[in-house]
């Protein structure tokens, strides 16, 4: 319900750490910061964090009530790094009825019919990947799969070839190192790094849309229709806004997705019973290459192990909001111009929604179960309303792709003395970046 009494209302419980930097230190460097306050504080609690008053909110319920309450009295926020090295043209960051008119254009790129055109060249770049992985024997896997997905990003967001032998992926990786940082830019800092790869990265993304501009118009890839477009009144988009919309475009088809393979090979090799399962489905099915999204879409054991993955590691750890109107949640106020901040693990591992919150079991996702059901906005690993991640299709085909190739034809197994440990941030992965043997079945 909402209210603007904040006098007889009060705000959550918490501490708002140090003047000036609050405790946006500790949220980045700990990765228990949520935990640690949600013992002691309960499921709503505040801080300080990205200069900003900050309320986290954890669960079902506190999900629900954010998602369906955008524009009236939540609007999209994001810390001041990510908002000056993603760019002011990124959807991220735009707002309102701007936010809904790119958003209807971008979407376009992520329509079942774009996503059955892609299905062929997602195919063709993970055989090269995994011919590669093959001869190597061993291999750290994480940056392996970086340069895949990024490979994946390009050809089919930007029609490129040009990403894991160049300097660009280096470059993401410097820019994503510096998106939930303090905005200090001198030459050392994470920020002052990342400011400086935006730079070269926005130089030769620019270089791609003016080349496109003189090629005939194409809709094979998001920056073909950001090309076209045009706003209400009849006006195309501006070369800025294009290249800030096509960098958060890569970035998102990029980054998380490595961090959700990665989980995804990492739970599969520590669960050989449900690859058994993967494998068994796929036999069962039969299909001959190339698959199709049709083909696809009968795996459906398969997407009860993916759902399991992002919910047991989701890549993104949540999202904030901006509170534009005053409101109250539980009991407690929440005063406008504070940012609020979902939390996506912690919601995951609610035992009054998931049975041995802490296990890997698909299972808990078939139809039978379907746990997830019981609570609307329980299993959030790509936000909700209207700012639900755009490309969730798109990341779900990619994941479905790369396992039903590689449960077919090959194996893997971890190395031992290996640390495993999740670093959550800026998207969660394994610390020592998941060393793997790799081999074809035959060969095993």
């Amino acid at each position: 319900m909402a209210t603007t009494n904040s006098k007889t209302v009060p705000v959550p419980p918490g501490n708002f750490g140090l003047p000036v930097i609050g405790e946006t230190i500790s949220f980045i460097r700990d990765s228990d910061f949520t935990e640690k306050r949600y013992q002691k504080y309960g499921s709503i609690f505040k801080t300080h964090i990205f200069a900003n008053p900050t309320i986290v909110m954890i669960g079902a319920e506190a999900n629900r009530f954010l998602f369906t309450n955008d524009n009236k009295y939540f609007s999209g926020q994001w810390p001041r790094s990510t908002k000056i090295l993603l760019g002011p043209g990124s959807l991220s960051i735009q707002m309102g009825s701007i936010h809904q008119k790119r958003r209807k254009i971008l979407s376009q790129a992520f329509q079942p019919r774009a996503l059955a055109e892609y299905t062929t060249a997602m195919e063709e770049i993970l055989r090269s990947y995994s011919n590669k992985w093959e001869q190597m024997g061993t291999l750290t896997w994480y940056p392996e799969i970086r340069k895949y997905t990024f490979d994946v990003a390009c050809k089919l967001l930007i029609g490129t070839d040009a990403a894991s032998d160049s300097n660009f992926v280096e470059l993401f990786e410097e820019l994503v190192r510096g998106l939930f940082t303090i905005p200090l830019n001198l030459p050392w800092t994470n920020f002052g790094k990342a400011l400086r790869s935006r730079k070269l990265l926005v130089k030769q993304i620019e270089e791609i849309v003016l080349q496109r501009q003189q090629q005939p118009a194409s809709n094979k890839d998001a920056l073909g229709m950001l090309l076209q477009a045009t706003d209400d009144d009849g006006n195309k988009l501006s070369v800025e806004e294009i290249k800030d919309q096509i960098l958060t475009l890569l970035f998102a088809g990029h980054e998380t997705l490595t961090s959700a393979i990665a989980s995804m090979c990492l739970l599969l090799a520590q669960h050989p019973e449900v690859l058994e399962k993967v494998r068994h489905e796929q036999q069962q099915l039969g299909f001959s290459q190339p698959l199709t999204t049709e083909n696809l879409k009968q795996m459906t054991y398969l997407d009860q192990v993916i759902k399991e993955v992002l919910r047991l590691i989701p890549p993104v750890g949540g999202g904030f909001r901006q509170v534009i109107e005053p409101c109250e949640f539980n009991g407690y106020f929440i005063p406008q111009g504070w940012s609020v901040l979902y939390q996506v693990p912690k919601t995951h591992q609610d035992s009054s929604v998931y049975t041995e919150p802490s296990k890997f079991d698909p299972e808990r996702f078939a139809p039978s179960r379907a746990e997830d059901k019981a609570k609307p906005f329980s299993h959030v690993t790509f936000g909700g309303g209207m700012r639900e991640c755009i490309g969730k299709e798109f990341a779900k085909l990619e994941m479905k792709l790369f396992a039903a190739l590689l449960v077919r034809e090959y194996k893997w197994e971890l190395l031992p003395e290996q640390d495993l440990t999740i670093i959550p941030a800026p998207t969660a992965y394994p610390k020592d970046k998941l060393k793997v043997k790799f081999k074809g079945i035959g060969n095993w």
